[in-house]
């Protein structure tokens, strides 16, 4: 089991101002007109000239004084580091913080999604990627009304109705007072003197005003004097300027600038600044210094030099929830990607780049078995575009396919855990693409398929699980794996499970789970196929199996520290409880089972958990906050998938709740109360699951008396109201 989302954010998305944002007063007023006239309105100009800055200004904006317009947030989607025209799709439903577990094409997914909202979504860095994103934006404007779009790029998206706004640099008193500012960050005790002021007039002069210029330019002002920099600038330009003839001369100016920058630099700052260019997105020290490390840049030497280029500007410290990451301005990557050519470094340092990707995944599932499990999660959203880049090299080279296999394969708690299922899919079907591939490489073709099966599975796709599964079973008989499959014939008792065929789904688990002991094999997987038997067996009945299995499970989870796989556990022994009328026992256990499911964003225990809390709710005497419950829990089904939606033991608590709580309130006051609930946030939601019972005060069945027993109360009835239409 399990599919986790990505978390929600009824706002939007917006980062936080990490730095004044200074002048382009105008400018900001003539976009936010632009924004209230048309749907979609793109800024343009050169690399560096600060269009990022400009749009989430405007779009910060936007969500303070447009609430009516956008009442649905404002949402930033960052392009840059996207450059599979297949992942286009998903990273904007992932900056849309959307979940959906179903084999729906993540367009069709998105549409859906926003035909109903009202919000503003801001895509920035598109460039690579500029046919795609347009034909996107095009459908998403036409079937979604309440859509508009703020774009950022250096060409027009060129779509019918579009705005674009050329943005120029700033006027050259706003080119001074960023400047100061960006030096006086640098520096607090520099200040703009008599004696400087017309030589910083004059480097704002020649660098043309671009902000990415001036930021640069302040980083070198820490140790030089205006007219010191001036000087060196002057020494440099005609060197340095360049380009393609006819080309703008802002183009010019900004390749002068960086290229100065980049002649100040020590010979070893160089060297690392173009090795750095091979990482996309953030980047933390440790892999710096085994990706960019060698004999000619010793491992000692990669701090300070990190150091120099985070004080020249070149590059950018963040905090994230992973911890300290640096990233490289993509103008200034792609300068340092040229040198890094021109040095015919370029392959092995990508080649080190996989390497170091494919040992942190390699650690990050054996750490999911553990205590840092919720560091794992936080670890491969913040890595996922390096992750990407290490599976593009890995399949790119047909030698290297089977790279590719072991890292998607591996990548199976990201994808089924992280809520990731549709990109995970991507992944490994591409692994598994024909290729002539060496015998001794088996293993990971193997884990590719298992783990392609489990995530259709989940998907509800029954017919693609089952080819992969099969697959796998019959490699691993002819290559004698009887781990690869014991996995397989898990992933068939999982699917059986989900398709309601308990008697099979019993017999497969059971199966794999003698087949893991035998080979010694013990993790999450191994746990979960262990809960899935409890499941099994607790909707055919045998509940005092299924608590033995599962409390089991609960020992050990809390043995080894585990969290994710012990919340399904929970979620049987709180079925148990509910059937036998311990009402608080269930209740606790639920509380726990949602705040676990909610820390790992682990859509599918959350939505079952709390429907059988609603139905606890109800026994306890509260209908009306069952109800709540419950309607705040009925969207999450649409993005989980129709193998679970469908199935009468899994929803059999939400129709029992549904029946119990509408006859003692009424139709019209059940739906009421169900129609507040859908308007909670993720967040409140989950909030008032774990509220005191106590604080809400008296419910309906507590005045009336008790509505029955637990979720197998009244099993016939339930299944035939599943088998309605």
């Amino acid at each position: 089991m399990g599919q986790g989302p990505l978390r929600s954010t009824a706002g939007g998305n917006l980062p936080s101002e990490l730095g004044r944002f200074i002048g382009r007063g105008g400018e900001l007023a003539e976009l936010g007109r632009l924004l209230e006239s048309s749907r979609l309105v793109t800024v343009t100009g050169v690399g560096g000239v600060g269009k990022s800055r400009l749009v989430l200004a405007a779009a910060r904006a936007a969500a303070e004084g447009a609430r009516q317009r956008h009442c649905d947030g404002v949402w930033l989607a960052e392009l840059a580091t996207v450059r599979d025209p297949a992942l286009l799709e998903l990273a904007l439903a992932e900056a849309l913080e959307l979940t959906d577990h179903t084999t729906r094409p993540p367009r069709t997914v998105l549409a859906e999604h926003l035909a109903g909202r009202r919000l503003l979504l801001v895509l920035d860095g598109f460039e690579q990627l500029v046919e795609e994103c347009a034909g996107l934006v095009r459908e998403l404007l036409r079937r979604c009304p309440g859509l508009h779009v703020l774009a950022a790029g250096r060409r027009p998206l060129a779509l019918d109705g579009e705005l674009a706004f050329p943005l120029a640099p700033p006027v050259p008193e706003e080119a001074l007072a960023l400047l100061t500012a960006r030096a006086c960050a640098a520096d607090p005790a520099f200040a703009v003197t008599a004696d400087n002021r017309a030589a910083l007039v004059e480097l704002c002069a020649r660098l043309d005003g671009i902000p990415l210029a001036l930021e640069l330019a302040a980083g070198r002002l820490r140790t030089l004097s205006p007219a010191q920099v001036l000087a060196r600038l002057e020494d440099r330009f005609a060197l340095l300027t360049g380009g393609a003839r006819g080309g703008l001369a802002r183009h010019r100016a900004l390749r002068t600038a960086i290229g100065w920058s980049h002649e100040l630099c020590t010979p070893a700052e160089r060297l690392l600044w173009a090795r750095l260019s091979v990482f996309a997105g953030p980047f933390d020290l440790d892999a710096v210094e085994y990706v960019c490390a060698g004999p000619d840049l010793p491992v000692d030497e990669v701090l300070d030099l990190v150091g120099e280029l985070l004080a020249q500007s070149l590059l950018v410290r963040e905090e994230t929830p992973a911890g300290v990451r640096f990233r490289m301005l993509e103008t200034v990557r792609m300068y340092g990607a040229g040198w890094l050519e021109s040095l015919g470094d370029a392959g092995r340092l990508r080649r080190r780049h996989r390497d170091w990707y494919v040992g942190l995944v390699t650690w990050c599932e054996l750490d999911w078995f553990s205590p840092r499990q919720q560091e794992v999660a936080a670890l491969v959203e913040v890595e996922l575009p390096n992750v990407r880049l290490a599976l593009e090299c890995c399949l790119d080279e047909p030698d290297e396919a089977h790279l590719g296999q072991y890292l998607a394969g591996t990548l199976w708690f990201a994808w089924a855990g992280c809520g990731r299922l549709t990109e995970g899919r991507h992944w490994l079907e591409r692994s598994l693409e024909p290729v002539d591939q060496a015998v001794e490489y088996e293993s990971s073709r193997l884990k590719a398929l298992w783990v392609l099966g489990y995530v259709a599975a989940l998907q509800g796709d029954a017919a693609a699980s089952m080819s992969a599964l099969y697959e796998c079973r019959d490699g691993a008989a002819q290559s004698g794996n009887p781990v690869a499959a014991a996995y397989a014939v898990h992933r068939m008792g999982c699917l059986a499970l989900v398709s309601d065929d308990m008697a099979r789904a019993r017999e497969l688990l059971g199966s794999a789970l003698e087949q893991y002991r035998a080979a010694g094999e013990l993790n999450s997987n191994v746990l979960m196929c262990q809960v899935e038997l409890g499941m099994a067996l607790a909707f055919l009945g045998d509940l005092p199996g299924a608590l033995a299995l599962c409390g089991e499970v609960r020992e050990i989870c809390e043995e080894r520290g585990e969290r994710w796989t012990k919340s399904y556990a929970l979620y049987v022994l709180a079925y148990a409880a509910l059937d036998a009328g311990r009402t608080r026992e269930a209740r606790r256990l639920l509380t726990e089972c949602v705040a676990v499911n909610h820390l790992f964003h682990d859509l599918v225990g959350l939505v079952l958990a709390l429907e059988l809390l609603a139905l606890v709710t109800v026994a306890e005497g509260d209908a009306a906050e069952a109800a709540v419950l419950q309607g705040a829990a009925e969207p999450m089904w649409g993005g989980v998938g129709l193998q679970l939606f469908g199935s009468g033991y899994f929803n059999a608590p939400r129709l029992m709740c549904r029946e119990r709580a509408g006859e003692l309130l009424g139709a019209e006051r059940y739906a009421a109360y169900e129609a507040e609930g859908r308007e909670l946030s993720r967040e409140a939601l989950v909030g008032r699951a774990l509220s005191d019972p106590q604080e809400r005060g008296g419910g309906v069945l507590r005045r009336t008396g008790r509505a029955g027993g637990g979720p197998r109360g009244s099993r016939r009835s339930t299944r035939a109201a599943a088998d309605q239409p």
